[in-house]
């Protein structure tokens, strides 16, 4: 994921919060360790090359889709965004990788859904570290929990499956090959991430603790929670109020893809069986989004961002 260096957008989250579904987040942790534990030999490839050995702890530098559909999703997401796709077989896991013009971008792996299961497919966040056990410490004695151990692909990394005290889960991992660079994302790239949770201020508390982030509040026109979680000068990602008024949503963490035009991208998803879930609307910054689920549930969104690279910013007064 490209990142803008902040302060960044004063997202409207909180407009598709209401009708974002509670996702499979233990279907997502039983595939990752499922993908770790293959009766053979399985490995993922460098998330960069060649490698570089950029490292920018807190950034997102990948997304994964655990889903039942495997095929289904390779033929909506190219379609959607035209990614190109490269399969991964070991053991009892299929895994795909899909990448853009030749660079990685994602990757999505098969797990079975059961009879009556009510989980859906879901995308999950990773995030930088330098020391992925480190991280695993840091999260459990801020009151965060290990989902899936920290394991170690020789290209890949290492990596480990966590969730914050709120409930929202992700991903963390230490790549081999270092991290994408610090640049604008470009159309088919995912652009921003943005945690929902129940309390946004003491969330933002866990995150700094395991990842070391400045913290910065932004007010909004309508006076709710707004958190920038920064690295390094740039904004990493936004922590933000689920709606009370909406009890049965559970903190996530939904990630947008940059496309060069929201209504054009929202059409053909719905031809390809996806779903709306939020319509097209303007950013007050210029661009557009929406929200959308793919055919199988997994819901994302889109974004266009029509400025040109960002340039450094400087924090907000009160934060000095």
């Amino acid at each position: 994921m490209q990142i803008f260096k902040q302060p960044f957008l004063r997202h409207l989250w909180l407009l598709y919060a209401l009708l974002l579904a509670w996702v499979g987040v233990l279907g997502v942790c039983n595939a990752v360790a499922a993908t770790g534990n293959a009766a053979s030999p399985f490995e993922l490839p460098p998330l960069v090359q060649p490698p570089t050995g950029e490292a920018h702890p807190g950034k997102v530098i990948w997304n994964e889709l655990v889903t039942a559909d495997l095929t289904g999703a390779k033929q909506f997401y190219s379609r959607v965004f035209g990614w190109t796709f490269n399969d991964i077989r070991g053991g009892d896991t299929d895994y795909s990788v899909a990448s853009l013009n030749g660079v990685p971008v994602a990757g999505i792996v098969r797990r079975n859904m059961m009879a009556g299961e009510r989980r859906q497919p879901a995308w999950l966040t990773f995030i930088s570290v330098k020391d992925v056990d480190a991280a695993q410490r840091l999260a459990t004695q801020h009151g965060g929990k290990v989902l899936a151990a920290a394991r170690s692909y020789a290209q890949r990394g290492r990596q480990a499956v966590l969730s914050d005290p709120q409930g929202a889960v992700f991903a963390v991992l230490q790549s081999t090959s270092g991290d994408p660079k610090d640049e604008l994302a470009d159309p088919g790239e995912w652009i921003w991430a943005s945690l929902l949770t129940t309390d946004p201020d003491k969330d933002a508390g866990f995150y700094q603790a395991v990842f070391g982030y400045e913290v910065f509040e932004i007010a909004t026109d309508t006076g709710d929670e707004h958190v920038i979680l920064s690295t390094e000068d740039y904004a990493r990602a936004s922590s933000n109020l689920l709606p009370a008024r909406e009890p049965k949503l559970r903190p996530h963490w939904p990630n947008f893809v940059r496309v060069n035009n929201v209504a054009e991208t929202v059409t053909q998803a719905l031809l390809l069986g996806g779903r709306l879930m939020v319509p097209a609307r303007p950013d007050r910054h210029g661009g557009t989004f929406a929200v959308l689920a793919d055919p199988a549930g997994a819901v994302f969104g889109v974004m266009e961002w029509v400025q040109g690279p960002p340039a450094q910013a400087s924090l907000p007064q009160d934060s000095k």
